[in-house]
């Protein structure tokens, strides 16, 4: 097992990420909120974007897991062999793209796209994943990390109110030595991130629920107007 990965057995991985156009789209707001999870026990933070990467990097000790979001639609998380590269020279301590089967940008398959980056990069991988396939997929590519992360988010699977646990429990214990399983994705309640772990996860991602305000606030609000409308209907 790579040494990064071993580490983060049991623990938390918190998502610092802001979406165009919020208040907190900054490099150094993300930083800051990294240095915060950092504080309250992250074991590893998730960042977005090059200028956030690099921020994140130093702002914070624990290893980064670094992505670059491109588009919206189909493959759009670190999607070509150029996004990969671009996040390793940012810094990020671990590199994540996506692991799905689709087509990419560039034409590239996920094999030749990792096949590549082996060559550049001696850090451990993370493979965002929306199946068991695609899971099982990447983890014979020697993926480090095969995540949940887009489970629910393709064709692949229905999307569950919170993670995906079903996938969690047929992915445990099927993959090689060399990967771990890596729960992310809906994950909005600590009883949920407990579940997760007891699904099989080695370790758990949590985003909105920790670091978007503008989500959580939405939630509380829902909550409290759906109540007054209880009380007088």
């Amino acid at each position: 097992m790579h040494p990064l990965v071993a580490p983060l057995e049991g623990s938390m991985i918190v998502s610092c990420q802001a979406y165009p156009g919020e208040p907190m789209r900054d490099p150094r707001t993300m930083a800051q909120v990294a240095a915060a999870v950092q504080e309250g026990g992250a074991a590893a933070v998730r960042a977005q974007g090059l200028e956030d990467i690099r921020q994140v990097k130093s702002a914070i000790e624990v290893p980064v897991i670094g992505i670059w979001k491109d588009g919206e639609e189909g493959v759009f998380i670190t999607p070509t062999l150029d996004h990969c590269l671009a996040v390793i020279d940012a810094g990020a301590d671990v590199l994540a793209l996506d692991g799905t089967t689709r087509e990419r940008p560039d034409g590239r398959t996920l094999a030749q796209t990792v096949a590549a980056v082996r060559e550049r990069f001696d850090g451990p991988l993370m493979a965002d994943c929306d199946s068991l396939e695609s899971a099982l997929i990447a983890a014979d590519l020697g993926v480090e990390i095969i995540g949940t992360t887009l489970a629910g988010y393709t064709a692949a699977r229905p999307k569950t109110t919170g993670p995906d646990l079903e996938l969690l429990a047929e992915l445990a214990g099927r993959l090689p030595e060399t990967s771990v399983l890596v729960a992310e994705g809906r994950v909005h309640t600590p009883q949920q991130a407990a579940d997760a772990r007891a699904s099989g996860a080695f370790a758990v991602v949590v985003g909105t629920a920790i670091t978007h305000p503008t989500s959580i606030t939405r939630w509380f609000c829902t909550a409290v107007e759906d109540a007054a409308g209880t009380e007088h209907g």
